[in-house]
């Protein structure tokens, strides 16, 4: 479950958005302040941050910077009643993933957080190491359907995968299994069963966000 951290000095609007993101599933945490949300963050970690333009003594854009130096991976969504492309552009610039402006409809601020999760996962992907190979291993259509595959099956023969792809030549199958195995992606037992390797449940993430995002 994602965790995430309302930061406002108004506490009315932390109770209602509170009990907005906890029944959508999140959750939540709350700080009244810039300086106690530093704290709550050098404490434990969170998915996103959604941190208020104006507070006093130290404002959202001010404790931008300290927020992703204390948690570089963690997202933060700016909410400001005075949108304006400057406040934006300084906001994305010290390291804010986007902003939101009062009044909301809840809808839209959920859509605003969905993304922006999105845009992490897929950040996870593109920082891997071997992100490259994954990408090569999911450039084909075979290779991904053998992945989808054994997602939802978890172990499969390869005869198994052969029909279930509808593929008459089995070799093809293996030739793909063999470069799947290569990149870490697929695992294969004592019994010659095929399953997703660590790396390879990684990578169903990966697989969902370039299908979303890529005519593939």
């Amino acid at each position: 479950m994602k965790k995430i951290l309302i930061v406002d000095d108004d506490a009315e609007f932390r109770l209602n958005l509170t009990e907005v993101l906890t029944g959508a599933g999140y959750r939540t945490e709350s700080a009244a302040s810039a300086q106690e949300a530093i704290a709550r963050s050098e404490e434990e970690e969170f998915d996103i941050i959604l941190l208020d333009f104006m507070m006093p003594k130290m404002n959202g854009i001010d404790s931008l910077r300290t927020l992703r130096r204390v948690r570089p991976k963690v997202k933060v969504i700016m909410i400001t009643a005075f949108a304006t492309v400057e406040n934006a552009v300084d906001a994305m610039k010290k390291g804010a993933s986007d902003y939101i402006s009062k009044p909301f409809k809840i809808e839209a601020l959920l859509t605003t957080i969905r993304r922006v999760l999105e845009e992490a996962k897929f950040e996870v992907c593109v920082n891997n190491p071997d992100f490259d190979r994954t990408l090569s291993s999911l450039a084909n259509p075979i290779r991904r359907n053998i992945i989808k595959l054994l997602h939802a099956r978890e172990n499969m023969r390869l005869m198994e995968i052969t029909r279930e792809l509808g593929i008459d030549d089995h070799t093809k199958v293996v030739f793909h299994l063999k470069l799947l195995k290569e990149a870490g992606i697929v695992e294969q037992d004592k019994e010659k069963s095929y399953s997703l390797a660590k790396e390879g449940k990684r990578t169903i993430d990966c697989l969902r966000m370039l299908e979303n995002y890529l005519p593939l």
